[in-house]
Order: C-alpha cells, then sequence, then structure tokens
C-alpha cells in the first residue's frame, strides 16, 4: 500500500469534465473516473453545493480527498466526489451562487476559483485495499449507508442494472411505487428495501451470488419480483392511503400472497378500523387484516383513573379466580374483547390478576 499527499489546482481537475449520467463522470482530462460503479450518485442538494463555492472563493481549506490510482495511470475518486462535481458542475454554468454563474465572474474572480489547490492524497494498492480504503476513510459529510458499502463490494453488471431500475432520481421504481417506499432512491433505500424482501434479510448473500455468477448479467428477476409485489398490493388495497407508505409489503407479499382476500371485504374493514378510536397504530392495520394479529393495532389500553375505578369496584377481587389481590398485582382486561366490539372506556374494564390474564390470552 502507498499513498501519497499532492496538491492540484481546481482548473486541472474541471479539464475534460464530462457527465454523461448512466455512463458516469470524467474529469482531469478524462484521466479522473469521478464516479466510479461503486459510488453512490450525485446527492448534495443547493445548499451544500453552494457551501462548496462558498468555501473555495473564501480561500477556507475544502478538506482533504482521495484518489485511488489505477494500474493504467489513471485515477478514480474514493472521497471527495460530491465536493469534486459541485465545483465542476458551477464552472461548467450549470448552477449559480450568490445570483452569478461562473461566465459572470470578473476575470480575477474566476482565476482565484480556477487556481484555488486541492489537497489530494493518492492511493496505490490491490483491489481489496482500495474497497477498505473507501470503507474507511468515507466518515465526514454524506456518510455512506449500508447498501452503498453493499454496492463497492459487490460490482458487476447485475449490479448496474439494479441501480437502474432502483437507485435513479427519476428511476422505474420511483415511477411505478414512490407511495409506497420510504426513502431516497438515489440513496439505495429502495435497492436496499426490495434486496431485504427477496431474499428474506439475507442481502449480502443475495447480491454475491447474482455478482459472482455470469448467467446474471441483468437484474431482470429483481425488477419483476418489484412489480408483482406492487400489482398484488394494488389488487387487494386498490384505496391508497398515506398509511401505506413504508410498510413492509414484500414481506407481507412473501408470508400472504397464496391466500384469498376480497378487496370490497377488506376495505370496508379498513374504514371501520380508521374510525375506530381505540385503534391506536392506523399503519398497522394492513398487516392485522392479513395475518389477524390484534397485536399489530395497538388497541388503547385503559387509564389509571378507569383501573383504579374497576379495582375499587370489585373490591381488589379477581373477576376470573375469586382471590384478592393488591391492584399492583393485576391487570386490566377488556370484559367484551375488542374483536367483539368492546370498547376501552369504564364500563367494559375488569381486573385480573397476571395468572388469570396471562391464561385469557393464551387462549
Amino acid at each position: 500500500m502507498k499513498i501519497e499527499l499532492k496538491n492540484f489546482k481546481i482548473k486541472d481537475i474541471f479539464e475534460g469534465y464530462e457527465d454523461k449520467n448512466e455512463e458516469g463522470v470524467r474529469a482531469f482530462g478524462g484521466k479522473l473516473d469521478v464516479r466510479p460503479k461503486y459510488q453512490r450518485e450525485f446527492v448534495y442538494d443547493d445548499k451544500k453545493r453552494s457551501a462548496v463555492i462558498d468555501t473555495i472563493k473564501k480561500g477556507f481549506p475544502l478538506n482533504v480527498m482521495y484518489w485511488n490510482k489505477r494500474n493504467d495511470d489513471t485515477y478514480e475518486i474514493l472521497d471527495g466526489q460530491q465536493r469534486t462535481i459541485s465545483f465542476c458542475q458551477y464552472l461548467n454554468g450549470d448552477f449559480s451562487f450568490e445570483g452569478k454563474y461562473a461566465h459572470n465572474l470578473t476575470k480575477d474572480e474566476l482565476e482565484k476559483i480556477e487556481n484555488y489547490e486541492l489537497f489530494i492524497y493518492i492511493c496505490e494498492g490491490e483491489e481489496s485495499e482500495r474497497l477498505k480504503w473507501f470503507e474507511t476513510i468515507n466518515i465526514a459529510g454524506e456518510k455512506l449507508t449500508n447498501q452503498e458499502l453493499r454496492n463497492a463490494t459487490y460490482v458487476s453488471p447485475w449490479l448496474a442494472d439494479a441501480k437502474h431500475y432502483f437507485s435513479k432520481n427519476n428511476c422505474p421504481a420511483k415511477g411505478l411505487a414512490d407511495k409506497y417506499m420510504n426513502g431516497s432512491p438515489i440513496r439505495q433505500d429502495y435497492l436496499e428495501t426490495v434486496l431485504r424482501w427477496i431474499s428474506n434479510n439475507k442481502i449480502e448473500e443475495y447480491m454475491a451470488e447474482h455478482a459472482n455468477d455470469k448467467k446474471y448479467d441483468n437484474a431482470s428477476e429483481l425488477w419483476q419480483y418489484f412489480q408483482t409485489v406492487i400489482a398484488w398490493v394494488q389488487t387487494i388495497f386498490p384505496e391508497y392511503r398515506k398509511e401505506m407508505k413504508g410498510l413492509e409489503w414484500g414481506e407481507f407479499y412473501n408470508k400472504y400472497h397464496n391466500n384469498s382476500y376480497n378487496a370490497t371485504d377488506l376495505e370496508n374493514r379498513i374504514r371501520e378500523l380508521m374510525l375506530d378510536e381505540d385503534v391506536t397504530s392506523k399503519k398497522g392495520i394492513y398487516e392485522y387484516l392479513l395475518n389477524g394479529d390484534e397485536r399489530n393495532l395497538s388497541i388503547r389500553t385503559f387509564t389509571d383513573n378507569m383501573k383504579r375505578e374497576a379495582y375499587e369496584r370489585q373490591n381488589g377481587i379477581c373477576a376470573k379466580c375469586g382471590e384478592h389481590f393488591e391492584i399492583t398485582e393485576m391487570e386490566a382486561d377488556h370484559i367484551t374483547p375488542w374483536s367483539q366490539g368492546g370498547k376501552t372506556i369504564a364500563e367494559n374494564c375488569q381486573m385480573l390478576c397476571r395468572d388469570c390474564n396471562r391464561r385469557k390470552s393464551d387462549n
């Protein structure tokens, strides 16, 4: 392993700057791969991008960057992609700062930016060392997500195709199911989610198999699975509600897609549960309708006042076994179960000893 600190002027790095979207970003006279395959998409917002230009114009340090030197004497950025693209985009005229584009600057203002010196560590080593450096040094700024680190390990044609479907700002997955998904495609949240679904939480194993086996030259299997999941959701729950966003639809599909459901009956029940004040987890309604587990609904519990009122009414006697207990040894229970229409109100509260309440819950 060899690491050497060098300094370069911004104008030298900007020379030959090209952003070809899917094909990547290049600079430094075509010798610098600004966005290698394992790197994330550009994620800086306008505020962060402008902060880079402000730092340069004021002559403040921009923090050290890391490049990897390849065997063919070209380079790839290990750390510093977001900052590099920011100043290249500015010099390229892609955005303005403080009301001025680069071509609107005076000669001395432009030269100050172009001649700004960057401190860059040039690293040389084996493939395994490069990826380890990438994980280790990328600890500042936009911290890498777990999926971005996985992408660095499993570079392959399969991964490139998977990112096409799930990792671009306007990727097909976003167009199809943005309202069902949490997170951001460019931060690899969509890709991580669908990989977790299809692999039953064995993402690394799934990626390793598909990256290392040449028969997997594309991600059509993953894309078709995702489309099937979303189509299933839209079939049984055709009325969209905001509570549906971010649910584990792939996991639900894996467990329940062979069951038979009536969409009309489900919709009628959803409306009832949405209006039920005892149901405190409205997002849990969907899983409850699939598996019947009331714990998904977080049914409203009796208040301390309701418990005390029931305890005094019963004179501390358990409503099941007839033994006397302290209130701290008892638990509140619905006389008429919630599933049979019982409400969480004082009149429907009874106190049971812990053993009786456990036995009732188990039955």
